[in-house]
């Protein structure tokens, strides 16, 4: 069974409890810039949060440039935000919380 999708007035409440993502054009994903000061902060960043979504099965769409790293959270089987992916970005803000990455 695919997972639900969230409805808009469940995206605006997780977006009021995560306000460094936003909403992406299409409605359909959350995305966060994350700046750290060097390549190396931004590729162990990015092998924590590789570890986090392997333990939860979820993966993001990232991309990353020298200390930069990009994060699109989507659910492909829920034709776009789900649940998961409030909890994905709620777990990479917790990281966040030890001073890594701004923005």
């Amino acid at each position: 069974m695919p997972t639900p999708r969230l409805s808009p007035t469940e995206i605006d409440t997780a977006l009021a409890n995560l306000p460094a993502w936003r909403l992406r054009d299409d409605g359909l994903a959350i995305t966060r810039r994350f700046t750290f000061a060097d390549f190396s902060e931004a590729f162990a960043f990015m092998t924590r949060v590789a570890l986090l979504a392997e333990k939860s099965d979820h993966h993001p769409e990232w991309s990353n440039v020298w200390n930069r790293v990009e994060i699109t959270l989507t659910t492909h089987d829920a034709g776009g935000l789900s649940q998961r992916d409030v909890a994905m970005a709620r777990a990479i803000d917790a990281m966040c919380g030890r001073g890594e990455g701004k923005g």
